[in-house]
């Protein structure tokens, strides 16, 4: 019986992201091993037949192929390499990482558990968290093109693959990329709204147009008028990870010697947005730094009154 066929996998991280794509996969009929420090977010999946694991070693113990979401490069090193780790199982022999933790934890946990004869993949995804409840992710695949076959069947449930290369870290590299220029394109539409809410232009409006011209991205057609006109900002995916994200970005470029003057300042923009308004407000929540710096509020036709 193949890994694949054997129908258990291991999951560790059961996040915003995290929960969703294992749940996607107990659906779609796999046996779930699964591990948290947040005990609370395993209920779900519990009630709907997953496994709880004491540690991440006691899920290697019981899967051949794992997955992790996790939130910063210490926790994966942690988890992968760490006492009652991964490295410790004794049935895993392939480990899914779909977290953004930057291409030199990538390549560190690859070299690491190559010791151990298990071989990892790494498979950082983009689409949020609605992304990883549609199964429509992006995922940045690298590694062995042969093992990555052998899980496709797997990862066709979470969404469409983009194979990178073959090196730990190439996928990594390629998502952090996309973050910076997804996140840039934010913050300076949000930059944007402000000045023209200023200016005494309609939020909605000013939307509108965007969208129908040159100046619309992800940020201006999704983002925007779905989590800021609105005033929900609950768009699901954090001001502090999204600034960990361009921080790895921009050591990567250190490291390669590019200099990126737009990207610092997205940098520091976040970074200052994160001391405001706390680590784990959301993402699209940061315009309300630009808007108190100016006394105005980009508001749509959809919000709550005041």
């Amino acid at each position: 019986m193949s890994e694949v066929q054997n129908k258990r996998l291991g999951f560790v991280g059961i996040g915003r992201m995290g929960g969703p794509i294992a749940s996607r996969l107990i659906d779609a009929g796999y046996e779930l091993v699964i591990c948290d420090a947040n005990q609370e977010a395993l209920t779900p999946l519990l009630n709907k037949g997953a496994i709880r694991a004491a540690s991440p070693k006691a899920v290697a113990d019981q899967a051949p192929i794992v997955l992790i979401s996790l939130p910063t490069p210490d926790v994966v090193a942690l988890v992968g390499l760490g006492e009652n780790g991964l490295i410790e199982g004794g049935a895993v022999r392939t480990v899914i990482d779909l977290s953004t933790t930057g291409p030199g934890a990538a390549k560190k946990l690859a070299q690491g558990l190559a010791g151990r004869s298990i071989a990892t993949i790494d498979c950082p995804v983009s689409g949020g968290v609605a992304g990883a409840t549609k199964g429509t992710l992006a995922l940045m695949v690298a590694g062995d093109k042969d093992r990555i076959q052998e899980v496709q069947p797997i990862l066709d449930h979470l969404g469409k693959q983009i194979y990178v290369g073959v090196e730990p870290g190439m996928a990594q590299t390629m998502k952090v990329i996309n973050n910076l220029i997804s996140v840039t394109a934010l913050v300076v539409t949000s930059e944007a709204l402000v000045m023209g809410a200023k200016a005494g232009l309609d939020a909605d409006t000013m939307t509108e147009v965007i969208n129908a011209g040159s100046g619309r991205s992800n940020a201006s057609e999704v983002k925007i008028p779905n989590f800021v006109l609105s005033r929900t900002f609950d768009f699901g995916f954090s001001v502090g990870l999204s600034a960990k994200d361009v921080r790895l970005c921009m050591e990567e470029a250190d490291s390669l010697g590019i200099p990126m003057p737009v990207g610092q300042s997205v940098r520091a923009f976040l970074n200052s947005a994160a001391d405001k308004l706390g680590y784990q407000a959301d993402m699209t929540e940061m315009i309300r730094v630009i808007e108190d710096q100016v006394g105005v509020e980009v508001r749509g036709k959809a919000a709550a009154p005041k």
